[in-house]
């Protein structure tokens, strides 16, 4: 049992200190794992919102340029200038090297949609435009972004065309943009192994080549988006994993610049910081288990110790209170032996009359057995005096039993009852004789009745009453036993202070001070409680409430 006490006290020192110590770690990892993912997260968001704003006004720029470079050559040129041959083909060339090689070739087309003039790798010169789309919007808008179409060249491209009104006559100055420069420009902004970047028109037909979805012309990867104004990024699944998209419409032509990125590969950094946290935090709980349980086991050990030291300090101090209260009735038990001897005496002296007859009668035989019988009841009076005195005074382990309160009640009284007499005290029980065992160490409560009981003498000096009353209490549970003195009572100032420890209202040398304190704590270790209750004018009353025993 001592074990299982010592053994359930570590896992509770040991529990809480882990609680205290390893919840505070938790929280605070958390909280930086937390903190730290929302900004990664955040910073991600808006690196991405910067990517898709640069890229949109680099490709806006990069349209815008190739527009004001046709408008200028249609501005500055006249249609039989740019329609004699030879000349288109100077222009061309002369263009393409201040142009980056971003002109596959250039024609001059007619009103009528005929090709007039051609400089480039096909074989257009012959062509007409008078069904193609874009002749009759460049026709409509007087400058026009084609999406992108196989056309007569049969692979996807775009064009970009400027219609010149020259008096009454229209014509059409048109090119075509290289796809590879121009799907090198989208694509540069492609992060990782997973980021994607790629342009798509309001039918969602991919314009440039996607890493994923494949070529221009293909389906792209997204439902229907309206157009809107600025940037939108937002958090998407792609391909089966959690992505960030970042989307916006260009200005110079009707396509939708989308970019991507595989967030876990973005957030790869913060998965090695959570695993760096991870274990920074499974080392600190370890460390923080072994110092727990370390410092817990010292602890426990040097409570057990000093629990051992009071215990025995405990014993020592009970047994010396026990040889004061036998030294005290020592008179008393002297006195009440002294009466059986004293009876014995004379019974003895009778006896020897009895056995010294005259010379003519016979010894009265069943007078010597009366004398006899008398002296054996005498020297059986005089044996249980001193078996109850060394049985009071013998220091023994407590072992709790079904004791009859009643029975201890008188046992005790016996002790000091001659004392009382001798003061003239009048001792008055009211013991109720239905009233169950109780489950107690019968030698240290009686020290306990033995203590109260002389200190109810002691309150009442001489001329007094003293009641003892047992009956159960109404604390369901426990008998109740009063000691209640007609003494002048104990002043309100010191009532609450009677239990303490070497506290005592007696003359020095008359009193330890041990006495409540002993009871106090002997009445606690049974499961019971004492209470007191004074005045001046009732005396003073000292109720032990001892748990009664279970019944079978």
């Amino acid at each position: 049992m001592i074990e299982a006490k010592y053994s359930k006290l570590f896992g509770r020192i040991a529990g809480i200190s882990l609680v205290f110590a390893v919840i505070p770690l938790l929280s605070l990892a958390v909280f930086i794992y937390i903190q730290f993912s929302e900004t990664y997260n955040s910073k991600i968001r808006e690196n991405l919102r910067a990517t898709v704003e640069n890229k949109r006004m680099a490709i806006d720029l990069f349209l815008e340029e190739k527009r004001s470079i046709l408008q200028t050559l249609a501005g500055i040129h006249d249609y039989e200038t740019l329609t004699s041959p030879g000349y288109l083909r100077r222009l061309f060339r002369e263009t393409a090297s201040h142009a980056n090689a971003s002109f596959v070739d250039m024609g001059v087309i007619d009103e009528q949609g005929r090709h007039v003039a051609y400089e480039g790798p096909y074989q257009l010169r012959t062509a007409n435009y008078s069904d193609a789309e874009w002749f009759h919007e460049v026709l409509l808008r007087g400058v026009y972004v084609s999406n992108v179409f196989m056309g007569q060249r049969r692979f996807p491209h775009f064009v970009i065309a400027i219609r010149r009104d020259e008096g009454e006559k229209t014509w059409i100055l048109r090119a075509t943009i290289d796809m590879n420069v121009f799907n090198a420009l989208v694509q540069s902004v492609q992060s990782g192994s997973r980021g994607d970047a790629f342009l798509v028109n309001d039918k969602m037909e991919l314009q440039t080549a996607s890493r994923f979805s494949g070529g221009p012309m293909a389906p792209a990867p997204l439902t229907s988006v309206e157009r809107f104004r600025g940037i939108r990024v937002h958090n998407e699944t792609m391909h089966g994993r959690p992505g960030m998209i970042g989307m916006s419409w260009l200005e110079n032509a009707p396509w939708l610049l989308v970019i991507t990125d595989d967030v876990a590969e973005e957030m790869s950094p913060l998965l090695s910081t959570k695993t760096d946290v991870l274990l920074l935090c499974s080392i600190g709980i370890i460390i923080i288990v072994i110092g727990t349980i370390t410092t817990s086991r010292l602890l426990v050990a040097h409570i057990r110790k000093a629990d051992m030291e009071a215990a025995r300090l405990d014993a020592s101090l009970l047994h010396q209170s026990k040889m004061a209260a036998l030294g005290k009735m020592a008179a008393g038990v002297a006195h009440e032996l002294n009466n059986p001897l004293t009876l014995i005496r004379e019974a003895a002296g009778w006896l020897h009359d009895l056995l010294d007859p005259d010379e003519n009668e016979e010894p009265d035989r069943d007078e010597i057995r009366k004398v006899l019988t008398r002296i054996d009841a005498y020297i059986e009076r005089a044996r249980g005096i001193t078996h109850r005195m060394l049985g009071f005074g013998r220091r023994m382990e407590p072992v709790k039993e079904h004791v009859n309160a009643n029975a201890l009640v008188d046992e005790t009284v016996a002790f000091l009852e001659n004392e009382a007499l001798h003061r003239n005290i009048t001792i008055e029980r009211s013991l109720d004789s239905a009233l169950p065992p109780v489950r107690i160490d019968p030698s240290q409560v009686q020290q306990v009745f033995l203590n109260l009981l002389d200190n109810a003498i002691d309150a009442v000096g001489h001329d007094g009453t003293i009641r003892i009353r047992t009956q159960v209490a109404p604390t369901a549970g426990f008998a109740q036993i009063d000691f209640m003195d007609s003494g002048p009572g104990i002043p309100p100032q010191i009532i609450d202070k009677i239990f303490d420890p070497f506290f005592t209202t007696k003359a020095a040398g008359e009193g330890t001070g041990l006495g409540l304190a002993i009871s106090y704590g002997i009445v606690e270790k049974m499961g019971g409680n004492i209470r007191v209750e004074s005045s001046p004018e009732t005396g003073t009353t000292f109720s032990v409430l001892l748990p009664l025993a279970e019944t079978a």
